[in-house]
């Protein structure tokens, strides 16, 4: 037992952090955001890992030193009575630990007594020995056990770890976030070149409140217009109709005509939906309306239809 002890050190650590793991289960209730990690648990308990170590260490260290003074007073008192003792002195030896683990993880059966384990197995010609397995490799195989073990006891049976599952959700939360928030940025993009009119009826409640609340005193509840601002349900406009006239309007605005620019204040797509919200409002004809203003607008697609037509009409 000693032996296998100090043959496989590994395994005890990792037997001791499986209890200390189980033991702070079982005796405290743990609360950590869905979002801990295993490294994050390993941060935050490398204190008592790290004592759990040191407390292994010093037992080996002290149960070899024991075991060390045994031997050398059983030599002692063989020696005494005249026995030879050369397999007890092997236990002095001085080799440095270094070389001993080196020999101890290497080791195997001499090739002048690989006749004692060769297998009867033949394969064209081609013999196997029935070597053991090496140390390091069995080590490292428990280590395997112990940590699928502390795994899957962590993520999948205790509320501490996330799961791939519960993973899988919140990188997909995350990935509809960095969609939604590109999308806004590709909205906020548009300009009076780009601009599109906008028919979407939540997109057009957005502009319709948005209106009523920057736009009204100058421009009435309605778009009626007063003695400020221009009625903005007929035809005509002093500054060109169609969305992108009237989105660079109220974008840049007209200062020497009281009218601000609103860059600043309202986000592009915003403006779109405003914009929309006023062509929205053509044909309205609401109560107290201003007379018209400016210039009979034409829709540039009319517009070039009506020439076309002209045209065809003089051939």
């Amino acid at each position: 037992m000693r032996n296998n002890l100090i043959k496989y050190p590994f395994t005890i650590v990792f037997l001791s952090l499986a209890l200390t793991v189980i033991g702070q289960n079982t005796g405290e209730t743990v609360t950590q955001s869905p979002n801990a990690t295993a490294m994050t648990w390993l941060l935050e308990h490398i204190i008592i890992i790290m004592a759990f170590i040191v407390i292994v260490g010093a037992f080996m260290a002290l149960f070899y030193m024991n075991n060390m003074l045994l031997q050398a007073q059983k030599i002692r008192l063989l020696q005494e009575h005249g026995i030879e003792v050369l397999e007890e002195a092997k236990l002095l030896d001085k080799t440095p630990i270094w070389e001993k683990f080196i020999k101890l993880a290497g080791a195997r059966v001499p090739m002048e007594k690989e006749k004692d384990i060769l297998m009867d197995h033949d394969y064209d010609g081609i013999r196997e020995l029935d070597n053991v397995l090496p140390p390091w490799w069995v080590a490292m195989f428990y280590v395997t056990i112990v940590f699928g073990v502390i795994y899957l006891g962590y993520y999948h049976f205790s509320d501490n770890g996330v799961s791939s599952a519960r993973e899988y959700e919140l990188a997909m939360e995350d990935a509809q976030k960095e969609v939604k928030a590109y999308l806004a940025k590709q909205s906020d993009a548009v300009d009076e070149t780009s601009v599109e009119l906008i028919t979407d009826a939540t997109d057009l409640g957005i502009g319709e409140s948005i209106f009523k609340t920057q736009c009204t005193p100058c421009h009435g509840q309605l778009g009626e217009g007063n003695s400020i601002g221009p009625n903005l349900t007929d035809e005509y406009w002093l500054h060109g109709g169609g969305i992108k006239n009237v989105f660079k309007t109220i974008k840049y605005g007209v200062p020497e005509k009281g009218m601000i620019s609103w860059k600043s204040q309202i986000r592009a797509s915003d403006m779109q939906k405003v914009a929309s919200y006023i062509l929205s409002l053509q044909g309205s004809n609401p109560p107290n309306a201003k007379e018209p203003q400016g210039d009979l607008w034409e829709d540039e697609k009319e517009d070039a239809a009506k020439q076309e037509g002209d045209k065809l009409s003089m051939e």
